[in-house]
């Protein structure tokens, strides 16, 4: 599941709690998952920064748990919303295109991570928007952009009430230069380059209205524990 929060930009220290006071707690309810993504002083200047919502996302936080409705759930809204008064909580089932690198429990992962929240327009059938987003556009994103990591989480259900609706949350994680260079956000060589990329990514995104009505969130990107085996411990 993963918990958006809301509030205004730029409070360093509510950015150090969320990830280490807030994480910690949340560490120990026994949850085999926790990720912080917060959006801090390293990454607030980006260019690639969109907002719909007001007051805008500042933090977003990853749980893996075997109970979307347990109490360990419950326990981990209520201690959030006790750090921020616009908390909303979504139950969503991730896929993985692009699997981001292994990084040390509780050590910043490089450069930093654009979340996504993709909102499906009206005129737009649900399976439609889901193929044209994830079997459409998933291979697009992955060669037009700079992009080492790339996650998808579509939203099953809001799990808060008054939640901002939203169709999926999309994690995508980019070399630090990327947050003010549009050339290295897109992988590109020269202005050429650059330009057929971005006419590539606009159309594609258009297919499916993420276009418009967007809210994109650098962040800085924290996995404090991870319930997936790491690749680089498997024996022969």
């Amino acid at each position: 599941m993963i918990i958006t929060l809301r509030g205004r930009p730029g409070d360093e220290a509510w950015c150090t709690r969320l990830r280490t006071e807030a994480g910690t707690a949340l560490l120990d309810l026994g949850l085999p998952g926790v990720a912080v993504n917060v959006r801090d002083a390293m990454v607030t200047e980006s260019l690639m920064t969109l907002t719909t919502l007001d007051p805008p996302v500042i933090g977003v936080v990853s749980l893996w748990t075997q109970q979307c409705y347990g109490q360990q759930i419950r326990t981990a809204t209520a201690q959030l919303s006790r750090l921020c008064d616009e908390v909303a909580a979504y139950l969503v089932t991730e896929s993985v295109p692009l699997v981001p690198p292994n990084i040390e429990p509780g050590l910043r992962t490089p450069g930093f991570a654009n979340v996504a929240l993709l909102r499906r327009p009206a005129d737009l059938a649900e399976a439609t928007w889901r193929d044209r987003w994830q079997l459409d556009h998933t291979r697009v994103a992955i060669d037009t952009q700079a992009t080492f990591g790339y996650t998808q989480n579509a939203v099953v259900r809001a799990l808060t009430a008054h939640a901002p609706p939203i169709a999926a949350i999309v994690e995508e994680l980019f070399p630090a230069e990327a947050i003010s260079d549009l050339h290295a956000f897109f992988g590109a060589a020269d202005d050429a380059e650059l330009d057929h990329r971005m006419t590539q990514m606009m159309a594609s995104t258009a297919a499916f209205g993420a276009n418009r009505d967007l809210d994109t969130v650098p962040t800085s990107r924290y996995v404090l524990r991870t319930p997936f085996c790491r690749l680089d411990t498997l024996q022969p």
